[in-house]
């Protein structure tokens, strides 16, 4: 199942729009290209996101409102 911004896998809600739809994108080329599965890629794309996050000093999770 492909994800977007507005429909994604939860345990991505916290992060911050930016890091969140990388993380999507990544995990929809992972469903993709490499076939994982959703569990897997959800979890390899968060740590890629995350990491793409922290080596451009952008902020991870979403702030509190």
């Amino acid at each position: 199942m492909p994800w977007d911004e507005n429909n994604y896998p939860q345990s991505l809600k916290n992060f911050s729009p930016e890091v969140r739809n990388k993380a999507i994108e990544i995990a929809n080329a992972l469903l993709e290209e490499e076939h994982y599965e959703e569990g897997r890629a959800i979890a390899i794309a968060t740590a890629k996101a995350e990491e793409w996050a922290e080596n451009r000093d952008k902020p991870i999770k979403q702030k509190d409102k």
